[in-house]
């Protein structure tokens, strides 16, 4: 399969450059440039990429607008949202996971990082920059909107004993090879255990899911691997 991306930043430079660099790959073509949230959004509708690669500052409608926009369509479910920004450590990054981004990297990666990136987003597996994702949760995360604080036994009662130990250890930045070895099972079997997880708590991808973990209280902020 081929993973179809969609490009959104305001800087005609790096789309032309993120172009080349993704187009150069067997398994990835770029559906379409935007320039600003607005036009991301519209795109999206008329291309229904995989991923949609989305600069957080823009003019107009911002990443964030657009990301809110593009996660809460029904008609692209099957759409993922990568974010970049310029600052990792940022109060947006957060909300734009709110809204159900899948991940976030810094313009300072690297290009094999970047093309990982969209590769994990287009797959629904993990969050990217584990260090700096788990620095997000904790800061912003961890504190629960008033209007949507649920306890953690009414939420999560949905959930058996080994889903909720696989979504601890999964919000802590442990790939699913790393929490097979602790739970001596094989990583399809927690796999298995993090998309009912999701499914029961209609976390739209992993991402959603692990800022679950913080919102109830599963987690708590700073938590070691």
């Amino acid at each position: 399969m081929t993973i179809r991306v969609l490009l959104a930043d305001d800087q005609a430079l790096l789309r032309g450059a993120f172009r080349l660099l993704i187009d150069a790959e067997e398994d990835m073509e770029v559906v379409g440039e935007a320039a600003d949230g607005r036009e991301a959004v519209e795109l999206a509708r008329a291309t229904r990429p995989d991923v949609v690669l989305m600069d957080i500052r823009m003019p107009g409608t911002d990443g964030l607008g657009a990301t809110a926009e593009i996660c809460g369509d029904e008609a692209l479910s099957g759409t993922r949202v990568l974010i970049l920004t310029t600052f990792e450590i940022d109060e947006y990054v957060a909300q734009a996971l709110r809204a159900g981004a899948g991940g976030f990297l810094g313009k300072g990666a690297d290009p094999k990082e970047l093309l990982a990136a969209v590769r994990t987003v287009a797959a629904g597996e993990a969050l990217l920059s584990p260090a700096a994702t788990r620095a997000v949760i904790d800061q912003f995360l961890a504190q629960p909107e008033p209007a949507s604080a649920v306890s953690t036994s009414e939420r999560l009662s949905v959930l058996t004993a080994r889903e909720r130990e696989v979504m601890s250890m999964a919000a802590t930045g442990l790939t699913n090879e790393e929490i097979a070895e602790r739970m001596f099972v094989s990583p399809f079997t927690v796999r298995t255990h993090v998309h009912r997880a999701m499914s029961k708590l209609d976390a739209r991808d992993r991402a959603q899911l692990v800022a679950i973990a913080y919102q109830t209280g599963l987690v708590p902020p700073g938590r070691p691997n």
